[in-house]
């Protein structure tokens, strides 16, 4: 993994994502995106699966009408291929 991504999830241990894949995802160069997380440009929302999907979740990085959902294990590795939605649906 390039560039990690912390996400921290109550009572779980943080969840480390690929920033450069992410950034991709959302059409922006890894510093760009860096910048952007940093003064909250960017929305995330982290689900944590339950039932037959337990131990997996669901990252969606959301910015400017573009959004970029990843399945990923507690270790941070896509257990899917990304999708990236315009408009944010």
């Amino acid at each position: 993994m390039g560039n990690p991504i912390d996400l921290h999830i109550a009572d779980q241990p943080g969840i480390e994502i690929d920033g450069d894949l992410v950034a991709r995802g959302l059409g922006l160069g890894v510093d760009r995106f860096r910048e952007l997380m940093a003064i909250r440009k960017i929305s995330v929302l982290c689900e944590r699966g339950t039932g037959e999907d337990a131990g997996l979740y669901r990252a969606s990085f959301y910015h400017e009408g573009r959004r970029m959902r990843l399945v990923v294990d507690a270790g941070g590795q896509p257990v899917d291929h990304p999708s990236q939605t315009p408009g944010g649906a």
